[in-house]
């Protein structure tokens, strides 16, 4: 069988977009995906007997290793990120530089069957200095203020009591604030789960009792 010049061109052009829509096809799927696994942790219909809760406590490395390890299989997920900002899509440098409002927070999504919101809130406050404004150790700044936001009610009120009794562990005045929880930001990759892939990374938080 012969091609003339113009079956070349034709079959060139006919091979070159039939690939060009399969990468199209597999971007769309994976940009799906991705956008799906974004939102999972604070869109998505929570399941029966699970809940959810954002912690600031400075560095959010830390906050979700001592979590993780204290609460292990109790926590459905975790995710690190910021909230309470001004700003739409907040990344670390933007975060870091304080203009955005932005605490770096952990997410969590947790059993209540297996642990309740007043032991992680009691936790929270163990595991990081909550009388220090907007300091924790050597990380100054906004974005590491003490904070606790709440998604509901009842958490509102759980956490004022656990703040109130906690109180007489710390000689100075707590300053933790307690607000509504506004729109979680995925903070990048590399910072998930950061110091489970580098387990020398900085941490300076530490158990208080």
């Amino acid at each position: 069988m012969q091609f003339n010049n113009f079956s070349i061109i034709a079959i060139s052009i006919i091979t070159f977009s039939t690939i060009l829509i399969f990468y199209y096809i597999k971007f769309k799927k994976n940009n799906n995906i991705n956008n799906k696994n974004k939102m999972a942790t604070t869109n998505a219909p929570l399941s029966a007997n699970h809940e959810q809760v954002m912690y600031g406590a400075g560095c959010f490395w830390g906050t979700e290793k001592f979590f993780k390890r204290e609460f292990r299989d109790a926590l459905i997920s975790t995710k690190v990120g910021y909230s309470g900002g001004e700003t739409e899509n907040p990344n670390y440098n933007s975060v870091c530089s304080g203009k955005t409002g932005h605490a770096e927070v952990l997410h969590i999504v947790y059993d209540n069957t297996k642990v309740n919101f007043t032991q992680l809130t009691e936790f929270f406050f163990r595991m990081h200095d909550p009388t220090t404004l907007n300091r924790q150790g050597g990380d100054k700044g906004t974005q590491y203020r003490s904070v606790i936001f709440f998604y509901s009610p009842q958490q509102q009120t759980e956490a004022i009591s656990v703040r109130n009794s906690i109180q007489s562990r710390f000689d100075s005045p707590i300053v933790t604030q307690i607000v509504a929880a506004s729109k979680f930001h995925n903070a990048e990759e590399y910072h998930q789960a950061y110091l489970d892939t580098n387990p020398t990374g900085y941490c300076n938080h530490r158990l208080r009792w």
